[in-house]
């Protein structure tokens, strides 16, 4: 049978991106495995489970009944649910009552018309954004409601549409398993539900480790349970070369887990029949202060064990002789009756599917530590693009302050959408801060405290962007400095890219022409430039590396760099002439994750960081990774798009709720007819706004907003892919500034 992982966690921790993924959260226990989806773009992974329920599913409406009820099926068993809950930090459901004369929690007095059963079959009669016991809706905690006599808009009883919504947050109540609409028997009455997925974050279960400091160290738990079945698994990390993991003893029956040399872990048992051994070869040391995956069964036909990704060892049972497990000590992990214990940590101890709380238990015995450190050994190369592994009680963090990324492992590109006639200039000098601060931290790597701004001189750059666009020729990134020096890259008329350097001792600047290469074609393209004295290397998306030589009479020192520029150089002095030509109208297009050394000018204007003082933008600047570099964009499958679960009809024959295996075949075809219908209508869609682009190009005022407008979309997929509730009303907002 396939493993599964126990979470999203583990998920992310193997290096894995947002995406459905089998999680099996008790091991080899009763729940078996279930399909969710594990989005990684935050810090802490969220995971969602989603059900069948349309989003304003219409109840009422003249209808006779006294009371409506909506069951809620989801793609897991309310047990697998719980368990995914119960091991979460935080957990949320959206839920919403729009009403239209229907009265919901009949406030301030009344018995409530409407309420939700939760978990266990219980039921509330509380709202989102409220909490248990208390018999409010969001707008009478927040004190605003339409009519302030009553705690919810919809207990006002008017006839035009109420709303009342917000997020369930009390994870053992969840999740919202039926909605039960009670005032709906009167004429006119109607109203509409809707309930979000289950959502839930952080895995207190993955990460809770203990650090066994000697080795008599040792903590104790009640008695296992494993008479006929059990099931042990465990990450440990350790120097020392070995000791006992865990041991749990009766009259002659035993069960242990140990590390038996640098490369072999023992797991050994007896029910009776005499002690049985089964041994794990590494042939690599596991002593390496690694983390180590530790997976050991036993039932009545066989027992196994497996380290890593290593072969499985399995020995199989007697036929006859004793089957059953029987155990009375306590169970000790670490050192137990004078044997030499365990040196390092253990984390996400499960036995027969329950996570011990190794944690708790450490912080009040002495000779273990809770939690352990020294996570970036194992994942610190899940941090990608220059960013900088942090270490955590719990965990680790990557920290990409320093690179042009974002996101929990820096591979997310920050990039922008330019309006023509839009630019972006990132002073090196901000107002305020002393050239030695300044120097040490962002240009040079060292630092001669005497320079002072106009002196501070380069001799070597590391420039990084993509960028796509179709209009040429235009100015993409610019270096100014106090001096006549500076470095440009364009793209001249014919589309061709241009490196272009001044750095003076020359007539003319240097030129680097990449001819024969269109790169005003629309497609995300990727510059990389690195310059060392009079060396230059060039590389241009995914072909192979170019050397280059600065003219011998050339400089090799750029002068006092000033600012950079993105889209447009405005900059007061003389201009070189084709910078100048190239400079109108301006560059339309996307850039994207650009850095210049130290220096990530487009994210110090789209995240608040301690750079943002150093930017200044004309026009306005609109988020958009439609310059990325294609890698990072891998192409979603239709087995894989999240948009697919917000068709109800899609996410109903997805999940077939009688605990069947979820086919990824399911509607194939409609998928395809589908694609074909999104096709014709993009590329109709498309075609009109370059005919309505082309008849208004010369009315500015219609230009600016309308690529405003186009951008939003671009922006919009993300919240939609981040299943944000409130989603629509943000788009709605932001449509009405765009029209004013």
């Amino acid at each position: 049978s396939a493993i599964y992982e126990l979470s999203c966690e583990a998920y992310k921790h193997l290096g894995k991106t947002s995406n459905y993924y089998w999680i099996d959260p008790d091991g080899s226990g009763a729940l078996g495995p279930l399909k969710v989806y594990c989005n990684m773009t935050e810090d802490k992974v969220w995971t969602t489970v989603y059900h069948d329920l349309q989003m304003q599913t219409s109840v009422g409406g003249n209808s006779p009944e006294k009371l409506s009820v909506l069951q809620l099926n989801y793609s897991a068993t309310m047990d697998q649910i719980s368990a995914i809950t119960s091991s979460a930090e935080y957990c949320e459901q959206f839920i919403s009552y729009s009403c239209k004369m229907s009265r919901l929690l009949n406030t301030p007095e009344g018995n409530p018309y409407t309420w939700w059963v939760g978990k266990a079959n219980e039921k509330h009669y509380y709202w989102g954004g409220s909490g248990p016991g208390i018999q409010k809706c969001a707008c009478g905690i927040e004190r605003n409601c339409t009519d302030p006599k009553y705690y919810c808009n919809c207990d006002a009883d008017y006839k035009q549409w109420r709303k009342d919504s917000g997020m369930l947050s009390y994870k053992e109540h969840l999740p919202v398993s039926q909605v039960v609409v009670g005032d709906l028997d009167r004429a006119g009455s109607e109203a509409k539900v809707s309930v979000g997925p289950v959502r839930c974050q952080g895995d207190r279960n993955y990460w809770n480790a203990a650090s066994f400091v000697t080795s008599s160290s040792y903590l104790h738990f009640s008695t296992f349970q494993g008479e006929t079945s059990a099931d042990i698994s465990f990450y440990f990390k350790t120097s020392a070369s070995d000791g006992v993991f865990l041991e749990n003893l009766g009259n002659t029956d035993f069960i242990k887990l140990e590390l038996k040399s640098a490369t072999e872990v023992s797991f050994s048992f007896d029910v009776g029949n005499g002690p049985v051994e089964i041994v794990v070869r590494s042939p690599n040391p596991l002593n390496d202060d690694q983390w180590h995956r530790v997976n050991a069964e036993r039932n009545v036909k066989q027992a196994s064990l497996q380290v890593d990704q290593l072969p499985l060892e399995v020995r199989k049972a007697p036929t006859e002789g004793h089957t059953r497990l029987e155990l009375y000590s306590q169970l000790y992990v670490g050192a137990a009756g004078g044997q030499r214990g365990f040196l390092g940590c253990i984390r996400s101890l499960r036995m027969n599917g329950v996570t011990l709380d190794l944690e708790e238990r450490a912080k009040v015995t002495p000779g273990v530590k809770p939690g352990c450190s020294g996570h970036c050994t194992s994942y610190g190369m899940y941090c990608a693009n220059g960013g900088k592994c942090v270490e955590k009680y719990n965990g680790y963090s990557c920290d990409c302050s320093r690179t042009a990324y974002d996101g929990p492992f820096c591979i997310k590109d920050v990039g922008a959408f330019f309006e023509e006639g839009m630019w972006l200039r990132y002073n090196f000098h901000s107002p305020g801060t002393s050239v030695k601060d300044l120097v040490s931290r962002t240009l040079l790597s060292s630092a001669d405290p005497e320079i002072t701004a106009p002196d501070l001189s380069l001799n070597k750059e590391e420039l990084s962007f993509s960028f796509s666009t179709t209009k040429s020729p235009c100015v993409l990134l610019y270096v100014s400095s106090y001096t006549p020096d500076f470095m440009a890259v364009l793209v001249n008329p014919n589309g061709n890219l241009q490196i272009r350097y001044n750095l003076g001792g020359t007539k003319e600047p240097y030129n680097i022409d990449i001819d024969h290469r269109n790169m005003a074609n629309g497609q995300p393209h990727t510059v990389n430039v690195t310059r060392n004295g009079r060396d230059i290397i060039l590389q241009l998306d995914h072909y192979p590396p170019t050397s280059y030589s600065l003219p011998a009479t050339s400089d090799i020192q750029f002068n006092s760099p000033k600012a950079l520029f993105l889209g447009k150089v405005i900059e007061i002095g003389k201009i070189d002439q084709d910078i100048y030509k190239y400079n109108t109208p301006g560059f339309t297009g996307c850039l994207s994750r650009v850095q210049f050394n130290q220096i990530a000018p487009l994210k110090a204007a789209l995240r608040p960081t301690n750079a943002s003082s150093h930017v200044h933008i004309q026009g306005e600047l609109v988020e958009s990774n439609c310059g990325a570099s294609p890698l990072t964009i891998p192409p979603m499958s239709a087995a894989t798009d999240p948009w697919h679960l917000d068709s109800g009809k899609v996410a109903s024959a997805d999940f077939p709720y009688n605990g069947q295996a979820i086919g990824d075949g399911v509607n194939r075809n409609s998928a395809i007819i589908g694609g074909v219908i999104a096709v014709v209508i993009f590329t109709i869609l498309c075609t009109l706004v370059f005919l309505i682009r082309y008849m208004f190009r010369h009315k500015g005022t219609y230009h600016t907003n309308e690529a405003k407008g186009a951008e939003s979309a671009e922006s919009a997929d993300a919240a939609i892919m981040n299943n944000d509730p409130n989603f629509t009303e943000t788009i709605d907002e932001s449509k009405k500034e765009w029209l004013i």
